[in-house]
């Protein structure tokens, strides 16, 4: 039986070649990504900004959270986010901070209660100081250095310096321009948009280190060829499963998107974003940044030792 193939087999497209463009356009981008962020800034949640929880119980049968959400989607009053909890007929909305202060609040409060009266009887109502605090922020925040400086370590013992520098600026890269996308979208940023990040922080490393990894088996056949020459082999001979892997979890994202609902509306579309990003930074960033970085197999420094007019050379014209 013929396997299913997404890309023809021996492709030698040239993908150093757009270097001079993905770099700019890249850096412009990631620009753009931080004007963003410090202009318009994120449209934080309710995990972020605290609101208003109402705790209500079924007058008849068990809560339906389902009808639930679609109610408090229809006050337009932004997000609401509905839990149950207890044996089934107790539930919980939490209900975002209003702009203009405490009788806009008042009133989303007294919304809610017109729309659910009739079917729910109100337990209590309190305000609310944000889930992710402070202190939570810095830990994870903490926490994504510390992974990428193991990284950091991890490449740099495996394989060489340029390789680590590579995969770190690639993830940058990728981290900037989904803040980006968060602050031009303003879709929702909450505790699941953290769990998106990180997921394509994962993303994106697995994707790079896939593409390392051939461009160092590369070197230790080809001692001689040269590094831009080296690296579209390497990417092409990669690309057959690079194209497999990102179809195949973009059309799991898609379903997520189409049918996940709102509750992981902002982590399906953040990983769809994420996805084609992380995909691009493993081709287009990390791997050209070996050519400027000046990687040479061992073949290539001795000849440089035994002829330094021509390595600069070769570094001047990357």
């Amino acid at each position: 039986m013929k396997l299913l193939r997404l890309a023809p087999e021996n492709t030698k497209f040239g993908f150093m070649r757009f270097r001079r463009f993905s770099y700019p356009f890249s850096a412009v981008m990631s620009i753009f990504s931080v004007v963003m962020f410090l202009v318009v800034g994120m449209n934080f949640g309710i995990d972020f900004e605290g609101g208003t929880m109402l705790e209500l119980r079924a007058k008849t049968g068990q809560a339906d959270i389902a009808a639930l959400r679609g109610i408090g989607d229809k006050l337009g009053l932004g997000d609401i986010e509905v839990q149950a909890f207890g044996n089934g007929t107790d539930a919980s909305l939490r209900v975002r901070v209003q702009p203009g202060g405490d009788a806009a609040q008042e009133a989303a409060v007294g919304k809610v209660k017109s729309a659910l009266g009739d079917n729910y009887e109100f337990r209590s109502v309190e305000v609310v100081g944000p889930r992710v605090s402070s202190e939570l922020v810095q830990s994870g925040t903490l926490g994504v250095v510390l992974s990428i400086v193991a990284v950091l370590s991890y490449l740099w013992f495996r394989f060489e310096w340029q390789f680590a520098v590579g995969a770190v600026i690639a993830t940058m890269h990728d981290l900037l321009l989904t803040v980006g996308f968060f602050s031009v979208t303003q879709l929702e940023f909450n505790t699941t948009s953290i769990a998106a990040i990180l997921t394509i922080v994962g993303y994106s490393l697995n994707e790079t280190v896939v593409v390392l990894d051939r461009i160092r088996e590369m070197m230790k056949k080809y001692k001689r060829m040269g590094i831009a020459d080296m690296i579209d082999l390497s990417v092409n001979a990669v690309l057959p499963r690079t194209i497999m892997t990102a179809t195949t979890v973009f059309l799991a994202l898609l379903s997520l998107v189409l049918f996940g609902g709102h509750v992981i509306q902002s982590f399906s579309i953040a990983m769809l974003w994420g996805l084609f990003v992380a995909t691009y930074s493993s081709v287009f960033i990390c791997s050209p940044i070996l050519i400027y970085l000046g990687v040479r197999t061992d073949a290539q420094r001795a000849a440089d030792a035994a002829n330094p007019g021509a390595a600069g050379a070769a570094k001047a014209g990357a």
